[in-house]
């Protein structure tokens, strides 16, 4: 959400922000539920479940870094069909990242413009709030340390498959009721500690407030309408966030058309979504034949261990098994959890290939930034969508940006994994860059950092494994090098 000052008043009250910053309300929904609660920083990590077979063909576009300095994290779905509400997500990423690194002014990268009480980071991750009928529904949650106010802004953003538009949370209710609809919500709104009739007349008073402010709403499995603000927008900044519903039977009248639907769609889904996609999805990723057991004894062999972070995704995973099997390679995935979610058939045609599948958190924060819950939350939910995938609980971690401290290791048994080379794949885009930086650099029993969310990356594999094959390098996992070393 973009922000205004309130009043003069909230200039005073910002020094104690930090005494309440809790929020009053709910995070973000998510498609699984976790144990870890609501949190400043762990992205979206409650809420309702959505049955994410029915989003067939779905893309997950991810980027990130691998700079500790300067780490940023973004994701957000491309489904087929809602190519307006994409093309939204999409700009509203960019912007976000362009601003945090400084390319939206120009100069060298600024990393935010100044280190906040953590240090920097941006995390920019997504959940479904609806994928049914011809109703899509899509929460983006953006943590920036640097901000100013608690670093964390929501917005849903809504596809109304029947007319082929993307629809802003506003679109939910109905022209005519939107006068009436404010109303009602403020109401809701002043009997909350924190908020004043001036907060929410300098937040909600005129259409450009309403139109920045009422980002983020989407409806509850019983039909209410769920109002989501960030802090220091209707309220005082020590209000935290907070959040208002309204029941059914209050809101129902006022609903647009497409309201009403998303409503429908939300209470009672049907079987499949169809948003009028005119491309047939692309097939499930086959599995490709697996090696069989690995004899090699790499205190005796030259080892390397290729591993691969931030899948899967499609199509780019897929390709490279087929890659790896031609040369009978094997390596190590460190998946992140809200992408195995989308794409479990991918992490099963992983395994089932002979490669080893690990965890590399939920949606790819700073973890030494997070409190011991927030860690578990992250780490056990992508165990869980792991196991569920597969049937197999991982027995690794990489933590993202290799962070890791005491809280870290204290907060799960999984066994952390970092790197000896890393690529640098996500800097250059270049197949020729990573594929140099492997077979000049990369020495016996090394641990490689590539990124399959990258086709450039997947592109360079052919050569690394061709060259390093030729070289009498064997490629194998991280827990049968740790095992035979």
């Amino acid at each position: 959400m973009p922000r205004r000052t309130l009043a003069p008043v909230l200039l005073l009250l910002g020094s104690f922000a930090l005494t309440a910053a809790c929020s009053t309300g709910s995070p973000p929904a998510d498609s699984v539920p976790s144990p870890g609660g609501p949190s400043r920083t762990g992205g979206n990590d409650t809420g309702t479940q959505v049955d994410l077979t029915k989003l067939q063909g779905v893309n997950i576009v991810s980027d990130s870094s691998t700079d500790p300095s300067c780490p940023w994290a973004t994701s957000y779905p491309d489904v087929p069909g809602a190519d307006a509400m994409t093309a939204a997500m999409k700009k509203q990423v960019e912007g976000r990242l362009a601003g945090f690194l400084g390319e939206d002014i120009g100069g060298p990268p600024s990393c935010g413009g100044a280190d906040g009480p953590e240090g920097p980071e941006l995390n920019v991750s997504f959940s479904f709030l609806v994928a049914s009928g011809d109703v899509l529904g899509v929460r983006l949650a953006t943590v920036d340390r640097t901000s100013n106010a608690d670093g964390l802004d929501t917005r849903a953003y809504w596809y109304d498959g029947a007319a082929k538009k993307y629809r802003p949370s506003r679109g939910l209710i109905a022209d005519s009721s939107r006068d009436a609809f404010v109303a009602a919500l403020t109401k809701r709104l002043e009997k909350r500690e924190g908020v004043t009739p001036d907060t929410v007349e300098a937040a909600l008073g005129d259409q450009e407030g309403r139109d920045a402010y009422l980002d983020d709403m989407a409806f509850t499995a019983d039909g209410d309408l769920k109002v989501d603000f960030d802090r220091g927008t209707v309220g005082f900044p020590p209000a935290g966030r907070i959040s208002v519903a309204l029941p059914g039977a209050t809101v129902t009248p006022w609903l647009s058309g497409f309201g009403s639907r998303a409503q429908k769609q939300t209470t009672a889904p049907d079987d499949k979504l169809d948003l009028g996609a005119v491309q047939t999805p692309a097939p499930s990723v086959s599995a490709q034949p697996d090696p069989g057991e690995d004899s090699t004894d790499c205190s005796r062999i030259k080892c390397i261990a290729l591993t691969f972070d931030d899948g899967p995704a499609a199509p780019e995973t897929g390709t490279l098994l087929k890659y790896l099997a031609q040369y009978k390679a094997r390596a190590t995935f460190f998946v992140v959890g809200q992408n195995v979610a989308a794409h479990p058939d991918i992490v099963r045609a992983e395994m089932k290939s002979g490669h080893e599948v690990a965890n590399h958190s939920w949606n790819h924060p700073v973890l030494t930034n997070l409190t011991p819950a927030q860690i578990r939350s992250q780490l056990e939910r992508t165990s869980a969508a792991i196991k569920a995938a597969t049937g197999k609980e991982p027995t690794l971690f990489r933590p993202p940006y290799g962070a890791i401290d005491g809280n870290v290791r204290a907060a799960t048994s999984l066994s952390p994994v970092l790197w000896d080379r890393d690529t640098l794949d996500w800097k250059t885009h270049d197949p020729a860059e990573v594929t140099k930086t492997v077979i000049f650099q990369a020495e016996r029993n090394d641990v490689v950092l590539i990124h399959d969310i990258h086709p450039t990356s997947v592109a360079a594999v052919p050569e690394i494994l061709r060259t390093l094959t030729a070289r009498g390098y064997h490629f194998v996992t991280i827990s049968h090098l740790r095992a035979t070393l």
